[in-house]
């Protein structure tokens, strides 16, 4: 298992955001490879992987204040990092199984845990 900290998503990547498509797709980049840098600082590219199969992250969301979010929002809103994971992986984001969970605790950012197969 490999654990990775992403910063929290851009307000503008939210399903719920109004922007237009150009603001969005220049969060939605910029999202994603800040997301690789920290894989890749993290050495997510050394975990060695099958070559098939699911690989599971748990995926903790640890918002930046206590305003209630839903849980699919915030998987829709990192979606970008998540294509960040895949990209240092270098796996196909299909194989990934989610569990995701949401801290009481105040943070901004998501924990990431990355482990081969489909997990327990």
């Amino acid at each position: 298992m490999v654990e990775v900290i992403l910063p929290w998503p851009p307000k503008g990547l939210s399903p719920n955001a109004r922007l237009h498509w150009m603001a969005k797709s220049k969060q939605a980049k910029s999202y994603r490879m800040a997301c690789f840098v920290l894989c890749i600082e993290a050495k997510l590219n050394q975990m060695a992987l099958p070559e098939s199969g699911a690989v599971t992250l748990d995926i903790e969301f640890i918002p930046p204040d206590r305003r209630a979010r839903d849980l699919d929002n915030m998987l829709s809103s990192v979606k970008n990092g998540l294509d960040g994971i895949a990209d240092a992986l270098g796996v196909n984001d299909r194989r990934f199984v989610f569990r995701l969970s949401r801290a009481d605790q105040v943070g901004g950012m998501v924990k990431v845990r990355i482990t081969a197969g489909p997990g327990q």
